[in-house]
């Protein structure tokens, strides 16, 4: 079976040499040294490891490298914009939601993921979305708030926040 020999991670073109099974999480962390995508449970089930393959929240130690093949993967790292963090990073900070932060990437990478398909999401389907992601420290109300604060939804001011 031929190697993997070039990923698109971050708007950058990495040359890479993997067997085509292995798992995105750990090419992206072993090889690449990007290591905002945390290893969890290895099963794709608490969403530790989440990346943004072609604008899509995927679990990346389910994820082969050899599926992903040309489509551009963001990462955490490569959410903000010219040194500035990108409304969903800020809006998880000012609503104090993590803890440990161990689950904050793919927290809010599944967060940008859904406020792309769905700007403006109710209270349930921000939850919905979010099933899969594992937060050990419980601070999920305070993770739905952030998520609400980065969406489109008017606010009490009667403003809209710029969407992700």
């Amino acid at each position: 079976m031929a190697r993997i020999k070039n990923l698109h991670v971050n708007g950058k073109s990495y040359p890479i040499d993997a067997d085509p099974a292995a798992s995105l999480l750990s090419v992206l962390r072993e090889q690449l040294d990007i290591t905002g995508a945390k290893y969890g449970c290895g099963e794709g089930q608490c969403g530790a490891c989440t990346v943004l393959i072609d604008g899509s929240a995927r679990r990346s130690c389910i994820t082969s490298v050899a599926s992903v093949g040309s489509k551009p993967i963001v990462t955490i790292e490569g959410i903000e914009q010219d040194g500035k963090l990108h409304p969903v990073q800020e809006a998880f900070l000012s609503a104090g939601a993590l803890q440990c932060g161990y689950c904050t990437p793919g927290m809010i990478l599944s967060a940008v993921a859904l406020l792309r398909v769905n700007p403006s999401p109710s209270e349930q389907e921000i939850s919905h979305a979010m099933e899969g992601n594992v937060c050990r420290c419980g601070t999920y109300p305070l993770i739905v708030a952030a998520i609400r604060r980065s969406s489109q939804t008017p606010r009490e001011s009667g403003q809209r926040e710029s969407r992700p």
